[in-house]
């Protein structure tokens, strides 16, 4: 079964929702426009319920099928980027230094799209549950949903969710079993040693010399003190110190992120990045402390979830624009809290050429969108059958 017609036939409803969306971008929890949005248009879609301020301004939404039977959940993000748009397009953000660079609008018209027609047509037994997540983007939306009791709240079984995808076939999809995402952690490094003239580097403790040791030093741990077969990224992404050519500073930071799928390997990071930070320290004659934050854990899709979304992301493009076993990827994403507290399975929609995810021209395509919203009608009317 292609993309389903009635949808199709939404998709300039569906593109008007979108670019409103876009026009107006708003951060993490502080979605009262976007929320408000989204609210008010369940209602004119005819849901039975909507349960708002989830979260802070999360919704999940309910539609009631026809007779007994379990909860399914489908999940879309709606925050924006602290980015400044420069895409040019007719619908470009109105809120300066904001956008949607990520296409969560996108997801968000996607999700309602398949509320549209799921409310019309109620061609499944049970209900389907209409997750609209905040905070993807650094907060962390999706755990905090899950901590304020939505899976056992609302009864869901199961959760499904959507990433587009830049410069991949437009209308393909593709997802795997087991791991898909990675779990994502941040180091903070602080160097304090003594500052002074750059002529008399004898009378100082230089922080930047510390910097650049203990910055070789941390790739050692990539290259020497993990099996080469363990996915694992450590990249030193910030390095801040110094105001003037000819003053060596007294202070020092680097930053970076640490991209793993082992929970055993985490904890051989976290470890032996304290023992590198401390050891180059003392070499160089500083003071140094390493601060290790763990964040979203790895998306891990339940396998025969996978396969049977797989199965349904066929159903509307056709097998061969389906890819039920990719290569797993070292980003992360917060939808890991949901697949950890049910089981379930994320995949990604190709959009075609254009710029990639978080650039400042992105722009989510609106081709893309009436497939999506047929993948999620089709995946509760193919879970739970009349």
């Amino acid at each position: 079964m292609p993309v389903l017609n009635s949808i199709a036939a939404m998709a300039p409803e569906m593109t008007e929702w979108r670019h409103w969306l876009h026009r107006n971008p708003e951060l993490l929890f502080d979605l009262p426009k976007t929320s408000g949005f989204v609210a008010d248009k369940l209602r004119t879609l005819g849901v039975d319920e909507i349960h708002e301020g989830i979260a802070t301004s999360g919704i999940v939404a309910i539609i009631e099928g026809q007779g007994e039977g379990p909860t399914i959940g489908l999940r879309a993000d709606m925050d924006a980027l602290p980015i400044r748009e420069t895409s040019g397009v007719a619908h470009a953000s109105e809120t300066e230094g904001r956008m949607h660079a990520c296409g969560h609008d996108g997801h968000t018209t996607m999700l309602l799209g398949a509320a549209k027609y799921l409310a019309e047509t109620r061609r499944f037994r049970g209900r389907v549950a209409l997750i609209f997540q905040p905070a993807e983007e650094g907060g962390g939306g999706g755990e905090v949903m899950v901590r304020d009791g939505v899976m056992d709240r609302f009864g869901i079984t199961q959760v499904y969710g959507i990433h587009n995808t830049p410069n991949v076939e437009e209308g393909a999809f593709f997802t795997a079993p087991g791991p898909l995402m990675a779990a994502v952690d941040t180091f903070h490094i602080d160097i304090t040693g003594k500052g002074g003239h750059g002529a008399m580097p004898h009378d100082t403790r230089d922080p930047i010399a510390a910097a650049l040791g203990i910055g070789q030093a941390i790739q050692t741990i990539v290259s020497r003190n993990h099996r080469a077969i363990d996915d694992l990224v450590v990249s030193i992404t910030q390095i801040h110190a110094g105001s003037a050519d000819n003053i060596i500073p007294g202070l020092a930071y680097m930053g970076g992120t640490v991209r793993t799928f082992d929970p055993g390997v985490q904890d051989m990071v976290e470890r032996r990045l304290a023992e590198v930070v401390a050891g180059q320290a003392a070499a160089y004659g500083v003071e140094a402390t390493c601060r290790y934050e763990r964040g979203y854990p790895a998306t891990i899709n339940d396998a025969e979830k996978a396969g049977f979304a797989a199965e349904v992301a066929a159903d509307v493009v056709g097998a061969d624009r389906v890819t039920a076993d990719t290569d797993r990827e070292m980003g992360a994403e917060d939808f890991s809290y949901m697949l950890n507290a049910r089981p379930g399975a994320y995949l990604f929609l190709g959009t075609g050429p254009g710029p990639v995810l978080h650039h400042a021209d992105y722009d989510f395509n609106d081709r893309v969108a009436p497939i999506g919203a047929s993948f999620f009608a089709r995946m509760v009317e193919t879970a739970q059958p009349l």
